[in-house]
């Protein structure tokens, strides 16, 4: 089932620092992927749910240029079944030498609807894909082809990226401090929880550039939290002095 509308609207105003600490607050420690930055630019945060796709380290028979024709060939199958509004997350062995999706591949991605495309690899045709509007994290520019590098395996099980196991179905988040993932059973409290957290925190912001030291108030105190009820009785003005 497709993430509702509302919670991805309301991941869309959680940053993924505030979604890692709320993870780490739930016992999971390794949620934000490592070497994997946006390379695109970016008008809004990524949220969608994860297709996946995989890849082994390059075994010349599996990887002959001639594999990119056939039907069968999951890195090609996965570009015409990842679902309107998921994240294709490909595990590309974090061979950041290796491009894995080029400016032709995002464009059909991007005109099936798909919300973006994460990968430890590389980014082929970077000046030709910005253009797109597509969101895309990776490990950085890289020339070669996936086939000069890696073997096409397996879509939609559970693969690694980044240093972060992904599960088909799990919550993808990503701006500009990278990639976080979310397991679908907690993302709707993680996406309340976080939007709490970030008031509070905003809360704090104002009061810092007031002058006030961080002691008592980052983390909050019971007298900060009681002094933040009171802004939130009052609308949450932009300047508060007590």
């Amino acid at each position: 089932m497709p993430l509702d509308p509302s919670l991805v609207d309301m991941l869309r105003g959680v940053s993924t620092a505030t979604l890692t600490m709320q993870l780490l607050k739930r016992g999971i420690r390794r949620s934000a992927m490592e070497g994997v930055r946006p390379l695109v630019p970016m008008t809004r945060r990524l949220v969608g749910e994860a297709f996946t796709l995989a890849y082994l380290p390059l075994r010349e028979d599996l990887s002959d240029y001639s594999v990119l024709a056939r039907p069968d060939y999951a890195p090609r199958l996965a570009i015409e079944q990842a679902p309107s509004g998921s994240v294709l997350v490909i595990d590309a062995r974090g061979e950041a030498a290796t491009g894995i999706v080029g400016d032709i591949l995002a464009a059909r991605l991007k005109t099936r609807g798909v919300a973006g495309i994460v990968t430890d690899g590389g980014l082929r045709d970077v000046e030709a894909t910005a253009p797109l509007g597509l969101p895309i994290f990776a490990a950085g520019p890289a020339a070669p082809a996936s086939i000069s590098g890696l073997s096409g395996a397996g879509m939609q099980g559970p693969i690694g990226c980044g240093r972060v196991a992904v599960i088909p179905g799990d919550v993808i988040v990503g701006d500009q401090d990278g990639v976080v993932v979310v397991p679908k059973a907690l993302a709707a409290e993680v996406a309340r929880d976080g939007a709490e957290q970030e008031r509070l925190e905003r809360f704090i912001q104002i009061k810092i550039l007031a002058g006030a030291a961080t002691p008592g108030i980052y983390p909050a105190n019971d007298a900060t939290k009681a002094e933040y009820k009171e802004w939130l009785a009052a609308g949450e003005p932009k300047e508060w002095r007590r």
